[in-house]
C-alpha cells in the first residue's frame, strides 16, 4: 500500500500517492461515478486495489478529524 503524502511542492499541496503525482481526490472522484477498482488501475497502472482503498481511509480520516462548531446566533 502506497503512503498517501502532502507537499506543498507537488499539486500545490493536495494529498497524492507518495511516489507519483496522482491526487487522491481523483480517485475518490472515479469512484464517485462508479468506476471499479480494476477500471482506475488501467487509467493509473503504478495503482493497486490497496491504494485505492487507502485513498478511501484517507478521506474517511479527515472527515472524522473535522470539528464543526456552532455558528454564534
Amino acid at each position: 500500500m502506497r503512503k498517501i503524502i502532502v507537499n506543498q511542492k507537488i499539486l500545490n499541496g493536495k494529498p497524492i500517492f507518495e511516489g507519483t503525482r496522482i491526487p487522491v481526490e481523483i480517485i475518490l472522484d472515479f469512484l464517485t461515478q462508479d468506476y471499479s477498482s480494476e477500471q482506475i488501475i488501467k487509467e493509473y497502472p503504478r495503482l493497486n486495489k490497496e491504494d485505492i482503498i487507502s485513498a478511501l481511509k484517507f478521506a474517511t480520516n479527515r472527515i472524522k478529524e473535522e470539528r464543526v462548531y456552532p455558528a454564534p446566533l
